[in-house]
């Protein structure tokens, strides 16, 4: 939808590609959807949540055994996203690296997006 030919709206890092296909294949799932929604202090939240079926207008990203689905709504959020998976001693989980953003709370849940020039 907001596409550019040639390129992929979002890329995943071989650890987010390789977790991805993991929980795909563990459950039987078509894939990951990814998506924005209100909420958490900065105004905004990713969202994430297992399909079985793709919806008629999500981005359909694929890439080593793996499959994300964007919402619609969010296409134009994540455009230029690289999704990683990382693991501390702590926490693992998936990390946005969104060059949209332009600031996030201190503890990295929620996110504000660049304003559009014209808008």
């Amino acid at each position: 939808m907001f596409g550019i030919p040639g390129k992929q709206a979002v890329t995943m890092t071989p650890k987010a590609a390789a977790q991805i296909a993991r929980l795909m294949q563990k459950d039987g799932h078509a894939g990951l959807r990814i998506g924005v929604k209100k909420g958490g202090c900065a105004g905004m939240e990713y969202t994430m949540e297992y399909v079985d079926e793709p919806a008629p207008n999500d981005e359909v990203v694929e890439q080593d055994g793996a499959r994300i689905l964007i919402a619609p709504m969010a296409q134009m959020f994540l455009f230029g996203t690289e999704i990683d998976y990382e693991v501390s001693l702590l926490e693992s989980g998936f990390k946005f690296n969104n060059p949209n953003v332009a600031e996030a709370c201190g503890c990295g849940e929620s996110i504000s997006f660049k304003e559009v020039p014209g808008n």
